[in-house]
This record gives structure tokens, sequence and C-alpha cells, in this order.
């Protein structure tokens, strides 16, 4: 598609609406302000994505090694129709093409960045005074693309800060890496579109290696500079799905069970769907007779129940009948059957032949619930892995941390102009920074400094990403990681503190 045409209509005339003789609008996206009530910080990831996908492959090859006179004529029969004949010049269009490069500036905040409410983790303005129009023209494109992966890293990141939370109350204060592991992403399917599919579980993997969205993998390798030859990027297991299981009968279940614990999978790991019929059969039944065969294996049988209100399918439900098995919980059924071993802080952990991963409807709370629930009972949060679905990385909105491109600084016939907006009928939400800006660390928290000096504006963390066409200071997926396992090592020590 031709690049110009990824706007908002009423973008293609606010080069004529500016003052006569602009010559530079410098613009920045921020997360103005969270809206979850857990959390105020953002982790900051998906620029990098954006410049190569969009500033750079498809300007070049959507409208720069297009001919002129076809994209020109394209961009005119748009607004010809949409806003009227003539309606729109398109010189400046022209002019952009003959240029053969889109000049501007773009810096960002290091992705992996966790940073809190209205601080800036793009700027963007214009190098050359005549396309002062464009820094604001990608606006609509920016915001589409940028929003959605820093939203999903977010919440990965919250996600594996309760993991690590519960791991260092009920495993060890130390060895608590198969937390990479408990989160696992099964979002695929119920996203909107693949990009939107391979941007947020791209997010998910800066937290997180399992994972069951493949092209999340390719993302990666394509615009993070990771190599899964040299690098864990992501990874799965084996696993089964209901047409699987039905179509090995209901009354030869068990059948299956051992068909894929002895034939198909002899050793690693195998995931097991249990509810396709009577879950807890499997589970009372099922285990026990298998049991022999599943210790003998050199690897982990996972259970995988996929239905009803997850914290009570896994730690029990106080409701049922006493004794029973659903009032037992799963965790506690398996420990019956295969016992274990018990943690450095005490806790039980299941046998290592066997496991269990609850992938349905499981958000934020239902996590927090879980690992409480299994804590409080005696055992450890790495007695079970719980998958993320599109439930969690779907409900959310732009306005989930409130991102918005706003203009706060321009050149007008050489005169500088500190520019903000500030509206009387809003809450201070909208209230945007004036000026050039700049972001510094103090202790430890990410500060704003506006109205800066262009000397001002220079220093900081904000670097420059591209410039006039070229992709600069690239970031790879291990230099991310290690940014967010830094933030989690601070957030454990202010939490033990």
């Amino acid at each position: 598609m031709n690049p110009l045409m990824l706007i908002d209509f009423y973008k293609a005339d606010h080069r004529r609406q500016y003052p006569e003789g602009t010559e530079m609008v410098y613009s920045n996206f921020t997360p103005r302000k969270s809206r979850q009530s857990q959390n105020d910080k953002l982790v900051f990831f998906g620029l990098q994505y954006f410049i190569k996908e969009y500033l750079i492959k498809q300007w070049n090859e959507g409208f720069f090694n297009m001919p002129k006179e076809k994209v020109v004529a394209e961009y005119k029969r748009r607004m010809d129709n949409a806003l009227g004949k003539e309606s729109i010049p398109i010189e400046h269009i022209a002019e952009l093409h003959d240029l053969g490069y889109l000049p501007l500036v773009v810096k960002g905040l290091p992705e992996g960045s966790v940073v809190s409410e209205k601080i800036p983790v793009v700027t963007v303005y214009n190098t050359l005074p005549k396309f002062f129009w464009l820094t604001n023209y990608l606006e609509s494109l920016m915001s589409a693309i940028l929003w959605k992966p820093a939203t999903s890293a977010t919440t990965a990141f919250q996600y594996r800060k309760v993991f690590n939370e519960y791991a260092r109350k009920t495993v060890s204060d130390t060895n608590i890496d198969f937390v990479y592991w408990q989160g696992h992403d099964f979002s695929f399917r119920g996203m909107s579109g693949i990009e939107d599919a391979c941007i947020s579980a791209a997010g998910h993997l800066l937290s997180f290696y399992g994972t069951d969205t493949v092209p999340a993998i390719d993302f990666h390798e394509m615009y993070y500079n990771a190599d899964s030859d040299k690098e864990l990027i992501g990874g799965s297991v084996p696993a089964t799905e209901h047409s699987v299981m039905c179509m090995g009968t209901k009354d030869n279940e068990i059948a299956t069970f051992e068909r894929l614990v002895e034939e198909l999978y002899p050793k690693g790991i195998v995931s097991i769907v249990s509810d396709t019929w009577d879950f807890w059969k499997v589970i009372t039944e099922f285990l026990p007779e298998l049991k022999s065969k599943i210790l003998a294996r050199d690897g982990k049988v996972v259970i995988r129940p996929d239905s009803g209100d997850p914290v009570k399918i896994i730690i029990g439900d106080k409701d049922a009948a006493p004794g029973s098995p659903e009032f037992k919980g799963a965790i506690e059924c398996m420990w019956e059957v295969f016992g274990g071993t018990t943690t450095d802080k005490g806790y039980k952990l299941l046998d290592s032949h066997i496991g269990l991963i609850y992938g349905d409807s499981i958000t934020l709370q239902r996590q927090k619930e879980i690992l409480e629930g299994l804590k409080e009972k005696g055992f450890a949060s790495f007695n079970v892995v719980l998958g993320i679905g599109s439930y969690t990385y779907e409900y959310v909105t732009r306005d989930t941390y409130g991102f918005a491109m706003k203009a706060t600084y321009g050149e007008v016939n050489g005169e500088p102009r500190n520019i903000f907006k500030d509206p009387k009928t809003d809450d201070g939400t909208k209230k945007s920074a004036k000026g050039l800006l700049a972001v510094h660390e103090i202790n430890g928290e990410l500060h704003l400094k506006d109205q800066c000096t262009w000397e001002e504006e220079k220093q900081g963390l904000l670097k420059t990403v591209f410039e006039n066409g070229k992709m600069l200071n690239e970031q790879s997926l291990t230099q991310i990681r290690a940014r967010i396992n830094k933030q989690l090592e601070i957030d454990a020590a202010v939490l033990i503190g």
C-alpha cells in the first residue's frame, strides 16, 4: 500500500493550516495516563519494528522506489474522490519523492525501558524546513502501530513480576529460572489479525520464553537482530488438542493417553488436554493407572484442563463436597498420586515427571489468586504454568496507557515556539509538555525536562534511532531482555526491602 494513504483524512491538509513560514514541527509520543488500577508503569517496545517496517521498507517500496507519476496520481485520486476535486495540493508530495528519503529525526528511549506516566518514549522532528508537515503526518500510523507492542510487553512484565514474587516466596531466593516458562503465550488465534498477533506476542517474549505464536520468533529475527540458532527466542512443547482426544473416542481415552506417553513421546515434555469429557476422571483414575509409565519416562507429562473456573480447578472449590477431587483441586490430587519434593522455602513441588498448565481465561487477578491459593495450601508456585491468551492481550486499547502524539515545539520564520495544550475541560491528563524535551534517569526513575535548549535536548536517554531515511543505534532482543531483567531485580529489591 502507498504509505501516503496511512493517515486519517484530516492530516492531508494540515500543511496549509500551519502558519505561513512554518519550518519545523517537533512532536512526542507519550503514555499519558494508566487506566490499570494495579500498574502505572509502561514497558516501551516496538519502535525498531515501526522504523524498519514502515519508515524504511514500506516508504521505500511503496513510495520512493515507485514511479513518481504513479504515487502522486494515486494520492491525488484518493483525495479528489474523498475530499473533493483539487481540494488537496500535490506539489509537496512530488517534492518529497524527488528528495528520495524521509527527512526526519526519530529519537526513542532504549526499548525495554520501564517508564511512568507522561514520560515521552519517542520524539520526532523534520530535518528540512519545507517538509515540516511530515512530522505529524505520521501520527496516525505511529499511534496505530506502537501502542500495542508496548501494552502487551507491559502486560507480560506484570505477569512476570507476580511469578517472580511467588517463586521467591515458595521456591528459592535465587534459583527461579523456571519463571521464564511459567507464562506461555496462547493468544495467536484470538488477536485482531496477523500483525497484531505478531507484535503482541513479540512483547510477551521480552519477559518469557514460552510461546505457541510461531511468527513471534520470526518477528524478533527480522526486526530485533535475534538468531534462534544462537539463542533461545521462544519455545514450546508437543501438545494435543480436543480433536485428537475426540478422534481417539471417549471409551478409549486412556489408551490415547497411553499411546502419547509411551509411543509418540517416550521422552521429553508432552502436554495433554484432559477435559474433553471428564477431567476429574483423568486425574483420579487415569493418572494412578498410568503412574508407573509416567514415572518411567525421561521427561514430563503436563496435564491441561481447559474449562471451568481455573482458580477452583487448580486449587480446589471450597463449596464442593469435602474430600472430593473438586474440593481438593488438581494439584493436591496429583500430589496424592505422584508426590514430589520440598523446596528451599518448605513448599511442596510435584514430582518432575508430572505437571499442569492452564490456559483458558487467565487474567492477572486469577494468576494472583491461583499462586496465593497454592501457597496457602503449602504448594510451590512452580507446580503450574499459565497460558496467557487473547482474553488478556486483546482486552486493551490505545487508552489503556493513554498513548498520544502531540507537538510541543515549532519554528516559524526562524522564530522558536514552545507550544502546548492544556484543555480547561480536562482533568489534566491531556495537558502536554512544552518545547524541546529530554528524559533523564534520577535515582532509578525517569524524569522529563521540557522547555529545553537544543543543546539540552541532545542530552539524556532519548537517542536518535532514525535520521534521513536510515536506521541508527539498533538494539537486540538480548539487550532488551537484559533491561527487563534489571528492572525486575530492582522491583524485587524494593519489595523485599
